[in-house]
This record gives structure tokens, sequence and C-alpha cells, in this order.
């Protein structure tokens, strides 16, 4: 992994391609930036605050599946939570880089059109990428990986040159074990063939034959993708990482426990830890009743969690 973050970082490359106010009466400006990569660009957009003097930058890295810089995806997700939290960040004097992954939206070219070839680690060169570009920008004081969901794990694993690092509604456990509970739980009449199948991924084996009614959990195309996912795990990655640490959980989250952000503070005893009351797992205000939940996926015109903006700003700002 190493001589890829080199070719990475021989390749990084600061690009403005468009650069305007929200509106005349914003506090911020919006400009679009492309991170060259070895496989292709990725198209991100920086919010910066109008401040004369240095601010700290988040680089906000998201979950899993097709989300796009914004925090929406086309499997009925729109939130536009990413975007409300950067917008949020520069009313504190915090600018932030959010951005499209890797074969999604407008970074759909960067690997998109080979699943086969795609590993775990490609995300942590990109976040790792974003990182350096943003340690050379004078206008920053310093860097601070928000990892959210999946996004906590690769921003773990990249934050080694970040001055902070944020995890919000991060996985406690390495991915096989969340998949075998899930299935457990969804799948029971298949989780046995399923746990076969993890346990060889686990061990770095491919499996050419299982049920059938796990092909699109466990296609060709993606198995070598879980084995590279099945290595991490995040109780181990964040013992390793020497900078401050945050970890935030909301209680009303349906996809990730308030046991996992448990699991990490207890794996990190020096990490901050913000449990916030009926947050879910879009980042808004929710009730615990799972369709009242669900249906904040599909409303952008809700704001993001208030608490959670408090929460970030008072600990990047050093408060």
């Amino acid at each position: 992994m190493k001589k890829h973050l080199l070719t990475l970082s021989i390749l990084l490359l600061f690009k403005t391609v468009v650069s305007a106010a929200v509106d005349s009466d914003s506090s911020f400006t919006e400009t679009e930036i492309v991170l060259q990569t070895p496989t292709g660009q990725i198209f991100g957009t920086l919010t910066t605050p109008h401040e004369a003097d240095k601010v700290p930058v988040a680089l906000l890295l998201a979950g899993s599946g097709p989300t796009d810089r914004n925090g929406n995806n086309p499997l009925g997700v729109k939130t536009d939570a990413y975007k409300q939290l950067a917008h949020a960040l520069a009313e504190h004097h915090i600018a932030c880089l959010r951005f499209d992954k890797r074969g999604i939206a407008a970074s759909w070219k960067a690997g998109a059109s080979n699943e086969a070839g795609l590993r775990f680690e490609d995300y942590i060169n990109d976040a790792a990428g974003w990182i350096a570009l943003l340690r050379n920008d004078k206008r920053f004081s310093s860097v601070i990986v928000v990892g959210h969901s999946e996004g906590s794990l690769i921003g773990m694993v990249a934050a080694k040159k970040a001055n902070k690092f944020v995890s919000v509604a991060g996985a406690g456990e390495s991915a096989d074990k969340i998949l075998k509970t899930q299935l457990a739980q969804n799948l029971k009449t298949l989780s046995d063939s399923a746990s076969q199948v993890i346990d060889s991924l686990k061990a770095g084996k491919t499996v050419s034959r299982f049920n059938i009614q796990l092909f699109a959990l466990f296609r060709p195309s993606i198995q070598p993708y879980l084995i590279s996912w099945f290595k991490y795990d995040p109780q181990e990655e964040i013992k390793k990482l020497k900078i401050p640490i945050l970890v935030i959980q909301g209680t009303t989250d349906l996809q990730i426990p308030v046991d996992d952000a448990k699991r990490l503070k207890a794996a990190q005893p020096k990490a901050q830890l913000v449990l916030i009351n009926h947050m879910n797992h879009a980042l808004k205000k929710a009730p615990d009743n799972r369709e009242e939940n669900l249906k904040t996926y599909n409303n952008p015109a809700l704001p993001i969690d208030g608490e959670l903006v408090a929460s970030l700003a008072g600990f990047i700002n050093g408060k």
C-alpha cells in the first residue's frame, strides 16, 4: 500500500473548476476540486468560510454504497446530510471537503468499470491523497478526518497524517462479523451457508460454489473486495492513532448500535465519546419507530442534527 500511496502523492493535483458563493448573503464559498489518482479523477466540493486567517478543514468520508458527496444515492436515499454538514461547519469558521467516491456520480470513471479490481485500500488511498492535498494548502491550519459509517474505518487507516480524527456512526467490529450478525437477523435460513462463505473470504480464499440466493452478496467479482475489507478491524485500527479522536454515535441509528461506539471507546480510551439522543444514521433527528425513522432518509428538507454540528465544531476548534 505504501507504494500506491507514494504514486498517488506524486500525482496529486489541486484543480479549481468553479468558484462561486452560494448566494450573495452566504458566509462561505464553494469550489469544485479534483484529485488525480492512477486510475482516474475523483471530484469534490470544497466549502470555505469567508475568513482572512487560516482555518481548519474537515475531510468528510462518506458511508457505504453509491453515496455521493452530498450524502445521497440512487437507491432511494436523499438526505443532503453531507452538504448540510459542510455548510453548518462553515458557520463555525471550519472549511470542509466532501467528494464523490470512486465509481460514484462525477467520479464514476475512476475504477467504475472494473468491480473485480476494486479493493478497500483504494478508498484508503483516495482519503490519504485528499489529506496530502489539504496539508499542502496554505489556507488551512489543520486537517481533520471525519468518517461517517464505512468512512469511519477508511478514515482510521488513512488519518495517520491528519491532525484529528472523528468517527461518526462508525462500526465497532470488522465487516465479516457485522455481515454474520445481519444475516442471522434477516436471512436466518441462509445464515449458516453465508457464514461458511464469509469464513473462507476472511481467510483470504474466494468461493466458487455457494447458494445461488446469496449471489448478489458474494458474486465472484465482489469477493476480492470483501477479502480486502474483512482484513481491517476498527478496534485494532483506532488503537494505532496517536492524534486526538472523537467518537460520535446517535441513539436512534438503525444500522449502527451505540454498543459499537462503546467498543471503539474501549479500544482507544483516550478518545472522546459523544452519544446524541435521537440522531439516526442519516444524521437527522429521528424517533425509535423504524418506519418514521426511515422517512428521514428521503427528506432533504430536514436539517442536520444541531448537536452533531456543535460537537464537531467544538472538537475541531479545540474547545
